[in-house]
């Protein structure tokens, strides 16, 4: 075998190498991690080809001046991973409760379509008491 095709499988191997690195890093990785907090308004499984578990917190904040539409919006769209069931249920059980909870959530560096539509998935639910707002544990 000449030297210039064992370079250029080489290369190729590398290449691919590298690629499922960055790829899985990018599934599983997290870009970032926090929480807000709010009252969940909706939760659905969504989508045409792969269902994924959708939902929407009211962070609070101005949504209208005055009657007119205008300022930041007080909605935050968040997915639940499917691994999540006892996620999904304390969810469905704040939505209908309208109690403000804290989502915990994990940030991924790309939506995936399989995956849910929004770059940010839900890992726990904290429910808050309106007496905790103020308070640091």
């Amino acid at each position: 075998m000449s030297k210039l095709k064992k370079i250029l499988i080489r290369s190729v191997i590398a290449i691919l190498v590298l690629g499922t690195l960055f790829l899985l890093y990018s599934i599983f990785g997290n870009y970032s991690s926090g929480y807000r907090a709010g009252v969940v308004i909706k939760v659905s499984q969504r989508g045409y080809l792969f269902k994924t578990n959708e939902g929407e917190l009211d962070v609070g904040g101005l949504n209208t001046v005055k009657g007119k539409q205008g300022g930041m919006s007080s909605v935050w769209h968040f997915s639940v991973a499917s691994g999540h069931p006892e996620v999904l249920e304390v969810l469905g059980d704040v939505a209908l409760s309208k109690e403000r909870v804290k989502l915990y959530y994990n940030e991924k560096f790309f939506k995936l379509p399989w995956r849910g539509e929004t770059k940010y998935f839900i890992t726990k639910v904290e429910r808050v008491s309106s007496g905790d707002a103020g308070t640091q544990e």
